[in-house]
């Protein structure tokens, strides 16, 4: 594995896959983030050392696109990742999922914001991380799926509405990342999620979801293999978040 790059090795559990047998896209997510969290923190702009100065990641876009079924039960997983690229106020990190041969199943890309955790403004990376990060970015690693489309949804009644519970709330007082994720894929029945397999996830976190809020679910289909979603606050139409799903 390259110097630039940080691992993270998980084995899927009881509790982490779905009722088809797979792993959850949304637990999958969450090693992403750990990941990329031990990745920063061992070079200094981890989330312990932003805090110091009230500053935080936030994640803006994630695509996950696998090249062979999800991982199973008990299956052994390395997570490599890697800082493609630093912006102003944008960082795109990538990742590798490799089952226990060494073998890619699946990769992922991601875009990152740092932002003040007092005004929710963006902080310029430039000020805060320096060179130190540039000079660990690795952009000639290969992560061979595209990146973020631009994702429309076109549906005038929503399919579902649902409230953002303590449950959903994470320690910045926002809905975690992974919550929405969970709305999105369950507005896809039990029967469906066992006769279809994920093949490729995007979400794009547009607004921050706070306790109380009553979100609207808006999904369309664009085939069989194909659909997104949009949520937003039911109270003034709000865009959330918007995602795409396509199925094998």
């Amino acid at each position: 594995m390259d110097k630039r790059q940080g691992s993270r090795q998980i084995s899927v559990d009881t509790f982490d896959i779905d009722a088809s047998g797979y792993m959850k896209i949304s637990y999958l997510s969450n090693q992403l983030l750990k990941c990329a969290e031990t990745h920063a923190t061992r070079h200094g702009w981890g989330m312990d050392e932003l805090n110091k100065n009230d500053n935080t990641w936030v994640l803006s876009r994630v695509v996950i696109e696998f090249t062979d079924n999800l991982p199973k039960e008990n299956e052994q997983i390395t997570i490599e990742t890697w800082v493609e690229s630093v912006m102003r106020l944008f960082t795109a990190r990538n990742f590798c999922f490799r089952n226990a041969a060494g073998t890619p199943v699946g990769y992922s890309r991601t875009i990152w914001a740092m932002i003040n955790r007092n005004n929710r403004k963006p902080v310029d990376l430039n000020t805060i991380c320096g060179d130190d990060i540039k000079e660990w970015s690795a952009p000639d690693i290969e992560c061979p799926i595209t990146g973020y489309t631009k994702i429309c949804v076109n549906a005038d009644e929503p399919t579902d509405i649902v409230k953002v519970r303590y449950s959903d709330i994470d320690m910045n007082g926002h809905m975690n990342s992974c919550r929405y994720i969970e709305h999105v894929l369950d507005l896809f029945s039990e029967d469906f999620h066992k006769k279809h397999k994920i093949k490729r996830f995007e979400i794009a976190y547009i607004s921050e979801c706070v306790f109380g809020d009553e979100l609207s679910l808006f999904k369309e289909k664009i085939s069989d293999r194909e659909y997104t979603v949009e949520i937003c606050k039911s109270e003034n139409n709000e865009v959330a978040c918007r995602s795409k799903i396509i199925f094998n």
